[in-house]
């Protein structure tokens, strides 16, 4: 049996290897984006000086539209429950943009960017530097690492069974890294108890991730759930149209990565909408009802959408003082909580644009599985489910997964050489 296990490990581990090694490392790399992107760009990212009180909401919003090009408009802010984080603001358009604003002074700090290092890395990540086919084509790049991963879960189990010790006293011996006993002895000891270590954040993070490569995994591993999914259309949407018993609608990561606002719209109005353009009830193109800039001169505008956001937030932070984010945005908004588990589960809220009265409550913890499940597998799969530790094991174990198959090549060849020196001895 050992024998049959060796053999998948190995002729799986050879061609996929190189591409399991880039995919890990390039994960790796991006466990600690918003840190490394905080350290070298604090000056975007926090205020200079901490005032007394921010600046009305309404007054902040209003100079960050002031900015902007007729075809972005502001859609949403998000507020850190530390005073020194300026306000991120998230515009219409492009696909998660956002501009920080000093809410002590009214400076406007400047523009989200991803850095190309983690952007190169992110690519590299879910698509070996692919893109999608704009005509429908398939999307190699999705595919291959799609494989690779599926293929890295049989490598490991497969490494498991091959490695895995008869006795206690084994045991312990193959969970030991010796440096002092030659090379081939330390590559080995690296593969086969580095392996062992990683295994269970490896798999984690593989089974969790084949969810955004594969229609016919994720709709497996959603039901699994109790979710029921509609097969998405097009080779490189990432996901699909989730249905819960109940009726409920999980949100694609194109859905869910999009601004608050967009967010908050059904997914009907998605569809049907422009990117930042609407149909008013009048069936003028304009921006929804209650959502238009508020700037002098624009058409007799009545009602700016951000008059009573600053009186939304203060509710829902009284409400929520042990608050770590609160979105707001055009008639919704949502307050993240410092917990263990889906870092991405907010408490949801809509309110009445005209007055701010909260019209509606979703507690997170109401939520059916359809509601929780994705938020479930990205912090599975980033490690953030359990703060800073989870993620710190979750960058070893991925950088350790990238060695696995250099140290596996190394052991290999090592092996094919003695072999060749052994026929030639016998010759």
């Amino acid at each position: 049996m050992r024998k049959i296990f060796r053999n998948i490990h190995l002729w799986l581990s050879v061609p996929f290897g190189i591409l399991i090694t880039l995919i890990c490392f390039s994960g790796a790399a991006l466990v600690f984006e918003k840190e490394v992107m905080e350290l070298c760009h604090h000056e975007l990212y926090f205020v200079k000086k901490v005032e007394a009180a921010p600046l009305p909401m309404e007054q902040l919003m209003t100079k960050v539209a002031a900015t902007l090009p007729d075809s972005v408009s502001v859609t949403g802010v998000n507020i850190s429950s530390d005073p020194e984080r300026a306000y991120q603001v998230t515009l219409s358009k492009p696909r998660r943009a956002s501009m920080y604003v000093d809410q002590y002074t009214g400076e406007i700090m400047g523009k989200y960017e991803r850095a190309p290092f983690f952007n190169f890395m992110f690519r590299m990540h879910r698509w070996l530097l692919d893109s999608m086919k704009q005509d429908g084509g398939i999307f190699w790049g999705k595919m291959i690492v799609g494989t690779s991963t599926l293929m890295f879960v049989f490598v490991l189990i497969s490494g498991i069974v091959v490695w895995w010790p008869r006795t206690r006293k084994a045991l312990k011996n193959s969970l030991k890294i010796v440096a002092n006993k030659g090379w081939r002895r330390f590559w080995y000891d690296l593969h086969v108890a580095g392996g062992m270590y990683a295994l269970v954040f490896l798999l984690a993070m593989a089974l969790t991730g084949l969810t955004w490569s594969f229609q016919w995994y994720r709709t497996g591993f959603y039901k699994t759930f109790g979710v029921e999914v509609q097969p998405s259309m097009g080779h490189g949407n990432a996901a699909a149209n989730a249905t819960a018993k109940g009726g409920k609608r999980e949100e694609s990561p194109e859905e869910r990565s999009g601004s608050p606002k967009e967010r908050s719209r059904s997914p009907e109005e998605r569809s049907r909408r422009p990117e930042g353009r609407s149909k008013s009830p009048e069936g003028k193109s304009g921006r929804p009802e209650g959502s238009r800039e508020h700037s002098e001169g624009r058409e007799g505008r009545k009602h700016s959408p951000y008059t009573n956001w600053q009186q939304v937030y203060e509710q829902l932070a009284e409400a929520n003082p042990d608050y770590k984010l609160i979105s707001v945005s055009d008639g919704s908004a949502s307050v993240a909580l410092p917990r263990f588990g889906n870092q991405r589960g907010t408490d949801r809220y809509k309110f009445n644009p005209r007055n701010g009265e909260i019209t509606e409550t979703t507690l997170y913890k109401d939520l059916d599985n359809s509601g929780k499940i994705r938020g479930w597998i990205y912090s599975m799969h980033v490690g953030s489910w359990g703060g800073m530790l989870t993620r710190i094991l979750t960058f070893v174990a991925a950088l350790v997964g990238a060695s696995l198959p250099l140290t596996g090549y190394y052991l290999w060849i090592r092996r094919l050489m003695k072999r060749k020196i052994k026929r030639e001895a016998i010759h």
